[in-house]
């Protein structure tokens, strides 16, 4: 009989206040206006920490994407270098913050499996890499 592998995932959630304009959008949202966006991050790792058996603090998780967000919140999201070329979609916020926070844990025992960005409870767009 073959043993499963099992492992973990840890998810952890933010946010932050920012305005945007979506170049090229022809409609209302092409306009300056902000939103409160909610960003979330998963990790995952298979060897629990053998004095306190967790993955990863969920403080050091959550330290790391609130240094990240801080860059973001109460800005101009256009006027951030990392946007001035490309559009500061949920899209593209969700692949700036999730090569952000993969440096950031580098020396962690989890791997981030994708990070998400969200407008509004309602919708939200994920970014991971293989």
């Amino acid at each position: 009989m073959e043993t499963k592998k099992g492992k973990w995932r840890l998810t952890v959630s933010e946010g932050f206040c920012a305005s945007h304009c979506l170049r090229g959008y022809e409609g209302p949202c092409e306009n300056l206006h902000g939103h409160n966006f909610g960003v979330e991050a998963v990790v995952e790792g298979e060897r629990l920490d053998p004095k306190v058996e967790y993955l990863v603090d969920f403080k050091v998780l959550r330290g790391r994407l609130r240094e990240i967000l801080a860059g973001l919140d109460h800005r101009h999201l256009n006027d951030l270098p990392a946007f001035s070329l490309e559009n500061p979609s949920s899209e593209n916020l969700a692949r700036f913050v999730y090569r952000q926070l993969e440096a950031a844990l580098a020396g962690q025992p989890v791997r981030l499996v994708c990070v998400s960005v969200s407008e509004k409870d309602s919708s939200k767009a994920t970014y991971m890499e293989e």
